[in-house]
């Protein structure tokens, strides 16, 4: 997914990624945000998650290092924190080609959901979202949680135990065990 530069409105390290999703959705921001997990910036991970917005609603997830988009992409960015979180603002003109990519797009409140475990601040998305993008589609319906599809995806939980193991025994060795 190419996307044209925008200009930086924010960027910080959060633990939480609820507080810049809701700070988008209340600005009503036009453009992206990239969240690299604490994975990516401490074990140089591959990848960062990018959602795009549209006054404050997302309208598509891509990650960079799975390639994968939409749904999947989010699962893939759901890990614990922190993340460096970048925000750009960016003109509708210069997002409408890639929102226009079916298979990137997310439901308006899945960010909130996955990301922040939030169903106030995804609740609050759908309410902000146009009409056509909270109708009956199949845009709307996820078809499972994120639980499912993170339990879906055995590389990220492979990683999971791998980082597990690794931070075990480093604490084994730092206690002597």
């Amino acid at each position: 997914m190419r996307l044209p530069e925008g200009r930086l409105r924010k960027a910080r390290v959060v633990t939480d990624p609820r507080d810049p999703l809701a700070e988008v959705l209340d600005t009503e921001l036009t453009g992206y945000a990239v969240f690299e997990s604490q994975e990516a910036l401490l074990l140089d991970a591959d990848g960062r998650g990018v959602v795009t917005f549209e006054a404050g609603v997302p309208v598509l997830a891509y990650h960079t290092g799975t390639d994968r988009g939409g749904p999947p992409a989010l699962a893939d960015l759901a890990v614990p924190g922190p993340y460096h979180v970048s925000v750009y603002e960016l003109d509708a003109a210069d997002l409408r080609p890639v929102h226009e990519v079916a298979e990137l797009r997310v439901p308006p409140g899945m960010p909130a959901e996955r990301l922040a475990g939030d169903p106030a601040l995804a609740d609050s998305t759908r309410r902000a979202a146009p009409a056509e993008r909270c109708g009956d589609g199949p845009e709307s319906r996820t078809g499972s949680s994120a639980v499912e599809a993170f339990l879906d995806d055995e590389e990220k939980i492979e990683a999971i135990r791998r980082q597990a193991r690794e931070e075990a025994q480093a604490r084994a060795e730092e206690w002597d065990f």
